[in-house]
């Protein structure tokens, strides 16, 4: 009867992580916009997002969440560790019991390493250099994933299937085109197969290693209210807890739980046949005694007498070995940060400037606060929006750009601004969007069919919404365009529209700080008193 009571417990976990992960999931892939834009509002409660946007009370939430239950975060809330659970299970699907869901072992915690991550990503993003914090940040990798790997198979799922039902007259679908950045490609590939070949070898490896956000709850949730306990009287030492534990923090055989990397699936729970395992209030801050009559303050850090600590399994040798290596890791952050700076400023003065999305404020205030998850990308409506490569040097890499090549950005859409979680894209009302001046167009007279060709054209004046582009006399007839570059936004519609190929007649050139563009005059509307009938 107790068993089946804790394994509500997992049943519970299972199906609250299935209804935060499944929406978040189709907010990515969603290419026909069916889905309403407040489910963008899910994404805000993801660590890096929250701290970059300095959502104090969600942090709070997290904070509080974390102590009370442990990092119930990493497998209820974040969409890249419910992934790997996924993950997981495939790698279980047609395999013995032994050999696949009860495949795991307890495995000593690589405290060195996920706390050293975790020190150089803050220290780095300290300092403005958040690409290793982009790189290894769980939220935006599977941002990436979903973006560049799961919406084109939908999209090409969807394609093959509306091809199809038009052979029998059914346009119930319709083909949709997308774009895809080879760097985004390779970077999300690469995430994919360190999430996949990681949690298929060792369960949630990535999450006690590489994490950066997982490193920062493990220093919480080892002192958390409730956890995991080992009833000794009722063990029997069988380790099946051990074999079922994916974060690998289970040692059966000294009945322990380190709870700095256990993420609360509460797997070792449903498999124990002895009910040895209860998730109930634990002892950390705790006055009761041990066997050997020391309070159990913090017991979690109190040593014993082989030196080492209770629960990480990290012996005293290791513990000095790894307080050289922090020292040693600290110092070379330190040696290193003249010179990425003056990589950084290298790097910057060497390559274009991208034109960042309307509310961004700044080039150097977006790279700071861009994690590069592409929600932005993949609900921007006119499809404008593209993660960059490196075309704008390392530090931009994977962030989003204005990219005018077939589209541009409409005139009164905010939707960038609405969804980002990192509040890289400020909310802005439409009204400011129409006088936001993230780049000019510059018109290069000597590129223009007008002047070339000798023919007539215009199209940049037809789908400018400012009046900045317009048309003035040139030769006889002919009309060449001018802009006045206190009306232009940066919107794009002329240099989308441009037929001159390959280097265009009128180009967007981004400023580096918005500005705030002069709203077009209106005309008068002159009022005419109709006396009688004009003929």
């Amino acid at each position: 009867m107790k068993n089946r009571k804790y394994n509500v417990l997992k049943i519970s976990r299972v199906i609250v992580a299935l209804l935060v992960f499944a929406p978040i999931l189709l907010f990515f892939v969603d290419f026909r916009d069916i889905l309403p834009d407040k489910v963008h509002s899910l994404l805000h409660f993801q660590v890096v997002p929250a701290i970059l946007s300095v959502a104090v009370g969600i942090m709070i939430f997290l904070f509080l969440l974390t102590l009370f239950f442990g990092r119930v975060y990493c497998s209820v809330i974040c969409p890249a560790g419910v992934l790997q659970d996924i993950f997981n299970r495939i790698a279980c699907i047609g395999k013995k019991k032994r050999k696949g869901i009860l495949r795991f072992r307890y495995h000593k915690p690589l405290n060195i390493l996920r706390y050293a991550i975790l020190v150089v990503s803050a220290a780095l993003a300290v300092f403005g250099f958040l690409e290793l914090c982009l790189l290894l940040d769980p939220y935006s990798n599977f941002g990436r994933i979903a973006t560049n790997l799961f919406r084109p198979v939908a999209i090409w799922i969807n394609n093959l299937l509306a091809e199809a039902l038009t052979r029998f007259g059914i346009y119930t679908l319709y083909n949709v085109s997308f774009r895809i950045s080879t760097g985004a490609l390779v970077a999300s590939v690469v995430a994919f197969l360190v999430f996949f070949v990681m949690a298929w070898w060792r369960g949630r490896l990535f999450c006690n290693t590489l994490c950066p956000v997982g490193a920062l709850l493990s220093l919480v949730s080892r002192f958390s209210f409730f956890r995991l306990k080992v009833d000794e009287n009722a063990c029997n030492k069988c380790g099946v807890c051990g074999r079922s534990c994916k974060a690998e923090a289970i040692d059966s055989v000294n009945g322990t739980v380190d709870m700095s990397r256990c993420v609360g699936c509460f797997n070792c729970i449903s498999h124990c046949k002895q009910d040895a395992l209860r998730f109930g209030v634990g002892d950390c801050f705790g006055l009761r005694s041990r066997n050997d009559g020391v309070p159990k303050v913090l017991d979690c850090f109190v040593p014993r007498n082989d030196g080492a600590s209770r629960n990480d399994g990290v012996g005293g040798g290791d513990v000095v070995n790894g307080r050289r290596s922090f020292i040693a890791t600290g110092a070379a952050i330190a040696a290193g940060m003249p010179l990425l700076a003056l990589a950084k400023g290298k790097d910057s003065a060497e390559k274009p400037l991208p034109v960042t999305p309307p509310g961004s404020l700044s080039i150097e205030r977006f790279k700071d606060l861009c994690t590069g998850c592409h929600l932005c990308v993949v609900q921007c409506p006119s499809r404008v929006l593209l993660p960059a490569g490196l075309q704008f040097g390392f530090g931009y890499m994977l962030k989003p750009y204005m990219s005018y090549i077939d589209s541009y950005c409409n005139f009164s859409c905010t939707v960038c601004s609405d969804v980002c979680p990192t509040r890289a894209i400020t909310q802005i009302t439409e009204e400011e969007k129409k006088v936001t001046q993230v780049g000019i167009a510059n018109f290069y007279i000597n590129r223009c069919i007008v002047k070339t060709e000798e023919t007539d054209c215009g199209a940049c004046s037809e789908h400018c919404p400012t009046q900045a582009v317009h048309m003035v006399p040139y030769k006889g007839t002919l009309t060449i365009p001018q802009v006045e570059a206190e009306l232009c936004v940066g919107c794009g519609g002329c240099e989308s529209i441009c037929p001159v190929r390959p280097e265009r007649a009128i180009v967007i050139i981004s400023n580096p700080v918005h500005k705030k563009a002069e709203k077009p005059k209106e005309e008068e509307i002159k009022k005419v008193d109709v006396n009688d009938f004009g003929f």
